[in-house]
Formats: structure tokens, sequence, C-alpha cells
């Protein structure tokens, strides 16, 4: 038995949370079972979606039960282990993410190799953000070589990799972000061919100025102001990727005024669950990897110490916080 500490969801929010529906409970994890191995969880996720299921409603996946604890990807070490295949000192990612420590079925969960990326990067330009990006590009919107692709919040985990995969890809890359040091960081360490603080209004006139001659292909992460600026900006037979609307997972309010330009601009609008691509995974680990082994592609994490402070991250993260690139929380040290 090891003692450990793990987030539970108390109340639904309303709105947006607020830390009193959440409580940090600890807890005895047993020994693993038959087939089961205990997992020492060293990064845990905060990503989007999680808002989503805090909801008690339909959805694409099960919400978070109530007085439970919460979950999302996590890498970590493997402890103690019933069985063959995997092994103690193993690295592995899981589905297990806001508790220290997790009895986990050996087949649930995959082997990594962090050497020469860290282990978190399986959290991110290597987990499902990174393959979050390369699907909604490549088979959702499609791009081709010269067209101009707008990717909303672009500095997170998933539209930075969405602008550096376009570039690489031959297109004009136009990128809107939170502040001025996440602008500049997108135009110049990560080569986006313009970006914009969308904060203060004017998004319309910023993304006219910064796509002159129209978008082709808008990767959506955001919804709201910035999906209505896009439609207008959008050229025809133009591709909407629509991943996460998070200007709106607290705070329902109808779409865009000028949605019935889709019709006549005959726009594709297609919103798509990563997790339907799990064919890809090859083709996304060797596309994403062999940019990352050479260098083309770049990256940031942001890494916040200790399992008390993930609630406050993920908030920061549907708030759009200062970070840059990914947020984890760090919940032990990679080496024991």
């Amino acid at each position: 038995m090891v003692r450990s500490r793990e987030w539970q969801l108390l109340s639904r929010p309303q709105g947006w949370p607020k830390p009193a529906d959440f409580s940090l409970e600890e807890v005895e994890v047993g020994p693993p079972a038959d087939g089961e191995v205990l997992v020492r969880n060293v990064y845990m996720s905060v990503d989007p979606y999680m808002r989503g299921r805090m909801n008690d409603g339909p959805s694409y996946a099960p919400p978070y039960q109530l007085g439970k604890p919460m979950y999302g990807g996590a890498v970590g070490v493997v402890e103690s282990s019933t069985t063959d295949t995997l092994p103690e000192g193993a690295c592995v990612r899981t589905n297990t993410a806001w508790q220290e420590y997790a009895v986990v079925p050996a087949s649930r969960c995959e082997v990594v190799d962090p050497a020469g990326v860290g282990m978190a990067a399986y959290l991110g330009v290597l987990g499902m953000p990174g393959m979050t990006a390369y699907v909604g590009l490549f088979d959702i919107g499609q791009p081709k070589p010269g067209e101009t692709v707008f990717v909303s919040a672009a500095s997170g985990a998933v539209g930075s990799l969405v602008g550096q995969l376009a570039r690489q890809h031959g297109c004009r890359v136009v990128g809107s972000a939170g502040n001025a040091e996440k602008v500049e960081w997108l135009t110049g360490e990560l080569g986006f061919d313009a970006a914009f603080d969308y904060h203060g209004g004017g998004v319309l006139d910023k993304l006219r100025d910064a796509a002159p001659d129209g978008v082709d292909v808008y990767f959506d992460n955001v919804g709201g102001e910035q999906l209505g600026a896009a439609i207008e900006c959008m050229n025809p037979f133009g591709r909407i990727a629509a991943c996460g609307m998070i200007s709106q997972y607290n705070e329902r309010t109808g779409g865009p005024a000028n949605l019935p330009l889709v019709v006549g601009k005959r726009i594709r609008l297609q919103g798509f669950i990563v997790s339907d691509h799990a064919d890809r995974a090859p083709a996304f680990l060797e596309h994403v990897g062999g940019l990352l082994r050479s260098g083309a592609v770049r990256y940031r994490e942001t890494v916040v110490d200790g399992i008390e402070g993930a609630v406050q991250a993920l908030l920061d993260v549907l708030e759009g916080g200062h970070h840059l690139g990914k947020m984890v929380v760090r919940l032990s040290p990679e080496e024991a």
C-alpha cells in the first residue's frame, strides 16, 4: 500500500470553474493484482477538453463523476509489476493523471522512450495534442502549398505545432495569441508569417491585416469572435478544422452571426475528435518525430510543480494565461 493524493470533482461548475469545485484527497493505493502494475505518475496533463467532462450531459466522452478522481493523460514509471511484459522501471503513458500513484492494467499502459525529448513530450508534441494538430491540419484542413492557414490559440500545445507543420508544408501561416510575448514567440522562434494579440477587440481587422489575401484553412481552437472573423476572411472553398471552442466552454453563447457565409463561400466546416483517428498514429509519429529529430519543429512546456497546483494550472489554460506551449504538472522526479 502507498499513500497517494488525487483531485476529485466535488460539484459541476456553473460557468467558469472555481477552486471550490474540486477537492484534493489523500488515499491508499493497494498493490497491483495479476496483470496490473503500480505506476508512479511523473507528469500529468491539463487540457481544455477537461472542462467539458465536468458537465453532466451527452458528449463524445463520459463525464467526470462527482466524488471520484478526475483523469487524463499521464506519464510515469512502473514501480511494481505482476507481469513479465511490463517490468519495473519502464516509462509508460496512461490515462490516470489526477493522482500521484495509480494501479493500472498492463494492457492499458503504453511504453514510451523519453531519451532526447523527456517524458513530458509524450503529453504534448508527441502525445494527444501533437496528433490533434497533425490530424486536424492534414486530414481535415487539407492545406495546399501556397495557401494561407490561420490558427487561433496558436501559442498552445496544439496550435503551435499546427503552425509549424503548415509552414513545413509550404503554407503562409497566421496565428492569434493572448499577449505580446506569445505573439513574439510565434513570429520569432516558430517562424509564423504573422500573428496578432486577440485582446482588445478588432479581431476581424487584425486578421484582415495579417491575411490580406484571405484565409484558405482555419484551425479553430477558440470559436466565438475568432471563428466569425475567419469565416468573414475565408476564401471560397475554404476549410475549417473545428478542434475546440474554448471561448464558449464556460459561457454558452450563440454562433457567429455570419454563418450564412459558409453557404455562399462553399466553406467546409468539420469538427473532429482525435481519438477517432487512432489509425493515423504511426504516420503522425514518423512525420513529427522526424521533424523533431532534425530540429525543424520546436516546442515548449510550462511545468507546474506539485499536484497541489493542478487545478490552478487547468484554470490558467482555460483562461488563456501566460503559459507557452503544453501545460503539465510535475508530480514526482523523473528519476526516483
